[in-house]
């Protein structure tokens, strides 16, 4: 009896090490290759920590986690979209925070242009759908301002995030594309036409927050705690991100 009591104790202990070493992330696209990299500096110190990772238009990742995919720390590439968990309740309202910044350009692999007045010579233009995508979003917010939504319409190429717009550039399938200013630095193709002017679009800002199940994960708070150093400061910077 007390040997199998020693063994479920044993099975309770072990499983409950393991869901506390696993971090869910659900992170916008653009944010990728910094968050690796944080990431693995992060496990450096704290060994034995599993990140399972999930990248993707931030409309998309919300819909997930509100649908009960697992989670615990969620990063949009808005505050729409951590607005839109907050009043379904499914996050930590008090670890909400700004983790970092980016820019709108206009990316692509010629020099057909060179303003947003020149996008009316273009035959397609890719940008994220706006429904999910917040560089979509931010994109059709500047034709608005700009004035040139309707002689745009029929010329826009919806795509799933910000890295299948920079694809579709790179490979030359439209004259180019809206993407976030860190993406088109990673770019081997395509390269910046030109930046989209702040006037014309509300500041690119990325908003994180715990989940429910997050603020119960020591490891994940531990990582979101993480996000806020200097280190992971620096390594953002170094991928274009602004910090302020």
């Amino acid at each position: 009896m007390r040997c199998l009591l020693s063994i479920c104790l044993l099975v309770l202990v072990w499983t409950t090490f393991v869901y506390a070493d696993d971090v869910n992330l659900s992170v916008a696209a653009s944010l990728k290759e910094a968050i690796n990299e944080l990431s693995d500096k992060f496990t450096k110190t704290h060994p034995g920590v599993k990140f399972l990772k999930n990248y993707g238009a931030s409309g998309a990742l919300a819909k997930q986690v509100e649908n009960g995919a697992p989670s615990d720390i969620f990063i949009s590439a808005n505050v729409e979209w951590v607005d839109y968990l907050k009043s379904r309740k499914l996050v930590d309202i008090a670890s909400i925070g700004t983790l970092t910044y980016n820019a709108l350009v206009f990316a692509g692999t010629s020099d057909k242009a060179s303003s947003m007045r020149d996008l009316i010579k273009l035959e397609k233009i890719a940008i994220g759908s706006p429904k999910s995508v917040p560089a979509g979003e931010y994109a059709t917010e500047a034709f608005k301002r700009a004035g040139l939504d309707k002689q745009l319409a029929k010329k826009l190429v919806m795509a799933k995030d910000v890295r299948e717009c920079l694809m579709y550039s790179e490979k030359g399938e439209v004259d180019g594309a809206f993407v976030y200013k860190t993406d088109a630095l990673q770019a081997k193709q395509a390269k910046i036409l030109f930046v989209v002017p702040q006037e014309l679009y509300p500041r690119v800002t990325y908003p994180m927050v715990l989940t429910s199940t997050g603020v119960k994960n020591r490891d994940a708070v531990a990582f979101f705690a993480y996000l806020h150093s200097a280190e992971a400061t620096s390594v953002l910077a170094r991928y274009g991100f602004a910090t302020r």
